[in-house]
């Protein structure tokens, strides 16, 4: 009986977890977490926080008792001390201060991701927050219940930044949005799209201070004042959201490191040492777009990894089909959806880019509560292969971005898009639409 310890039960984890216990019954799992739950599904905090949904009871889809059923062991609020990669022993401290030692035939390193905690004098003031797990929601929850809170400072303009800034001021607080770069979602979109972005925040009441740098926070108990490069703002809260880095403590002396600091996998989930394996946000991920080795922090992408590895550790051979960094986000009611590289982020891992974008109505003129749809498709001049796409309207779009991962993945060129036998009916899509248009007039 294969002896099989998997610390981290997130998202990663989880999926790792579930796919041991439902196809591999004769598997000994061992699962340490050092929190005191499982599976929160972080994307719903800014639901939750701009009470777009009543409670966070729905945000949970698996449980350390879920394990135990399955016959895994289970130490919840565990701390591991040190793993001794030679002898096989994981070492760690129970929740109730009792030393255990666990052998293993496989390790599975779900250990993920850390907020980025800037180095800013005044961070340790109260009222200053990241967003990560259950805990920090309720925290901020309860911090915006109070009615002197009137002022919310968010650092960071980027997925999480931009839809906890809606968040808030659906809650009635002011909201200050604050990032370094002059746009918001700058990775994830070029500049076509983002200023429709920005203006959709500032439109409903989102005050944007882009191209700005924090510098300090001021208080004297609690935070009262952020001060940027350009000024000084008076506020009652700051709620952190500039990204996250990968969790490599346990490993960052024993496993061969990617350049951020994350455990550096092949295509079966394994890491430099035989019979450790690594998933979800503290590991790499391989990037059809760029065809190399990357650093993709989703939960989706975690998922994937976690049913990869979980089949290998068992003797069933699987290999990542990679991925695209396929991504979303809907603020008051427009959606904005991508995959692969930005124009401007195939530039700079040098690719010679060209690229094709088209704007029109989702259905034909004469259909009634119809809005425009923005498309971009990015692609390599040398091999008209598709490097990324991005999408946005008002109108549910989002399904479209599936196909352009697809394409990615399958090196599919822009020329193959342009005779693409797509249907069309007055009630979805023009007969000329918008992905037929935008690959038609590609150069």
């Amino acid at each position: 009986m294969s002896k099989i310890v998997l610390i981290g039960a997130n998202h990663a984890g989880t999926a790792a977890a579930n796919t041991i216990l439902d196809h591999y019954p004769d598997a000994q799992v061992t699962i340490f977490d050092r929190n005191s739950n499982i599976s929160y599904l972080g994307c719903g905090t800014a639901l939750w926080i701009g009470k777009q949904i009543e409670d966070t009871s729905g945000l949970f889809y698996c449980s350390a008792e879920t394990f135990k059923a399955k016959k895994a062991k289970v130490l919840m609020e565990a701390q591991i001390n040190n793993i001794d990669f030679d002898q096989k022993i994981v070492n760690a401290v129970d929740k109730d201060g009792n030393d255990v030692s666990q052998e293993y035939d496989k390790l599975i390193l779900a250990t993920g991701s850390l907020p980025i905690m800037p180095r800013i004098t005044g961070i340790d003031l109260a009222n200053i927050f990241c967003v990560k797990l259950y805990q920090d929601a309720i925290k901020i929850n309860e911090c915006l219940l109070d009615e002197n809170i009137k002022r919310v400072a968010i650092m960071g303009a980027g997925y999480i930044g931009v839809e906890i800034a809606e968040a808030v001021q659906r809650r009635g607080k002011e909201a200050l949005l604050f990032d370094i770069e002059d746009r918001s979602l700058a990775s994830y979109y070029d500049e076509w799209f983002t200023k429709d972005m920005d203006e959709n925040l500032a439109k409903n009441g989102v005050q944007l201070h882009l191209g700005e740098k924090i510098v300090e926070f001021k208080g004297d108990a609690k935070v009262n004042s952020v001060v940027t490069d350009k000024g000084e703002y008076n506020v009652d809260m700051v709620i952190l959201a500039i990204g996250f880095r990968p969790n490599n403590e346990l490993g960052k002396d024993s496993l061969e490191l990617f350049s951020n600091g994350a455990y550096k996998v092949n295509k079966r989930q394994e890491t430099s040492k035989k019979d450790v394996y690594a998933i979800g946000d503290c590991a790499t991920v391989y990037s059809n777009a760029l065809q190399a080795t990357s650093y993709i922090a989703l939960a989706t992408n975690a998922v994937r990894s976690g049913v990869v590895a979980a089949h290998n550790v068992c003797g069933t051979e699987l290999e990542s089909n990679g991925v695209q960094g396929s991504n979303g986000i809907s603020i008051y009611g427009y959606n904005m959806v991508s995959t692969g590289l930005t124009e401007k982020a195939a530039s700079l891992a040098g690719f010679e880019v060209l690229s094709t974008q088209f704007e029109d109505l989702q259905k034909p003129a004469f259909i009634k509560n119809n809005h425009k749809v923005k498309i971009k498709i990015v692609y390599c001049a040398k091999t008209r292969r598709i490097l990324g796409a991005q999408i946005a309207s008002f109108e549910e779009i989002s399904m479209a971005i599936h196909m352009f991962s697809l394409a990615i993945e399958q090196k599919v060129t822009i020329d193959s898009l342009k005779l693409l036998d797509i249907f069309f009916l007055p009630h979805f899509n023009q007969p000329y639409n918008y992905i037929t248009m935008a690959a038609l007039t590609a150069k």
